[in-house]
């Protein structure tokens, strides 16, 4: 049975693409690495994390001895590496938290996958998940693609895009059989309320105010999240060695203009009267650095490999909203910090 490290994997994208590839390849033995952070909720697994091919372990990728042990031990036949501080904010304010789990883990886990695989590295493969916002910002025509240069603008991008060029350098110098895949914005269920889309329904739900950057005028080129999870099971297993793929929706938005679709689509879920979410909408002073447009062209990853988006933003967005609105625990336990007495509860015996 092939052994799979999936990092991240209690995250929001990291625990679709755990799902999916312990449903979806019961050939495989998934192990889910995640530090718990404030992101990682094992709640998010709870309807796999029995399943005979799966097991979670805490930890670090910062720590580099507990790395090369984890390796040693477990020998992993290949890695999908997800885990990552993600949100732009947070860069600003703590950008060292993000140079070190965005670069040094990254860098960490290359290590130990060359002195395990010890020169094997065409029977093994390292797949890293980054993000578009290492291309940094486009005017209003273009769509980044996979010869793009790299532009980032925030401390957040600007780590992944360090991990990235981490990444390539290993393929380069030591042979190592590496992919990379950047994608689009993400939205679906398991979102941490942080974020645009899941705050914004969370706040509606609440009668809370609606938070805009600027004047809501951003572009982002939106992707289902299992949409995304389904790419990244298709690039692990036919992506040619050194590879670099996109992956987005072709789904463009302003942000203005998705929340006021959100909120047409609450206050029918809500029963509410037409136009009684937009009144939440309250316009904040604009981040620093802010990029204005994010476009990905995936025409690539549909023209060599045959994965294209499955669900038009409208159904999607649909699907979203339905999904926090029928699990309001968990968006309840998330936003008050009880999940994170989840790992305590179900293994403090192990």
């Amino acid at each position: 049975m092939k052994k799979i490290l999936i990092t991240g994997g209690a995250g929001f994208i990291g625990s679709h693409v755990v799902r999916r590839f312990i449903t979806s390849h019961p050939e495989y033995h998934i192990v889910n690495l995640d530090k718990l952070t404030y992101a990682g909720n094992l709640l998010n697994l709870k309807d796999v994390e029995h399943k005979p091919n799966y097991r979670f372990i805490k930890g670090d990728i910062v720590d580099a001895a507990f790395i090369d042990q984890l390796f040693k031990t477990e020998k992993f036949d290949s890695v999908i590496h997800l885990a990552a501080e993600s949100h732009v904010d947070r860069s600003i304010s703590n950008p060292l938290d993000f140079v070190m789990t965005n670069v040094v883990g990254t860098v960490n886990l290359l290590n130990a996958s060359l002195k395990n695989w010890k020169g094997a590295y065409g029977e093994h493969r390292f797949y890293h998940v980054s993000t578009d916002e290492v291309y940094g910002s486009l005017g209003e025509k273009g769509l980044f693609t996979e010869t793009s240069a790299y532009d980032p603008h925030s401390p957040y991008s600007a780590s992944k895009a360090s991990s990235d060029h981490f990444v390539r350098s290993y393929q380069d110098t030591y042979g190592l059989n590496t992919v990379i895949s950047n994608c689009s914005n993400n939205y679906g269920s398991h979102h941490f309320p942080e974020k645009l889309i899941p705050l914004a329904i969370n706040n509606i739900r609440q009668n809370n105010p609606i938070p805009v950057y600027g004047k809501g005028e951003n572009i982002r080129d939106w992707l289902w999240v299992e949409d995304h999870a389904r790419a990244i099971d298709v690039i692990f297993h036919q992506a040619k060695a050194g590879s670099t793929f996109n992956v987005g929706g072709h789904n463009e938005w302003t942000n203005i203009d998705l929340i006021r679709l959100l909120c047409h689509i609450m206050d029918l879920k809500l029963n509410r009267p037409e136009g009684s979410s937009e009144k939440l909408i309250t316009y904040v002073t604009d981040r620093a650095g802010h990029d204005l447009r994010y476009a990905i062209d995936s025409n690539k990853l549909q023209k060599e490999l045959g994965w294209a988006p499955s669900l038009q933003f409208e159904e999607g967005l649909g699907k979203t909203v339905d999904w926090y609105l029928a699990n309001t625990d968990w968006l309840n336990n998330v936003t008050s910090g009880n999940y994170q007495f989840y790992y305590q509860e179900q293994y403090s015996d192990r």
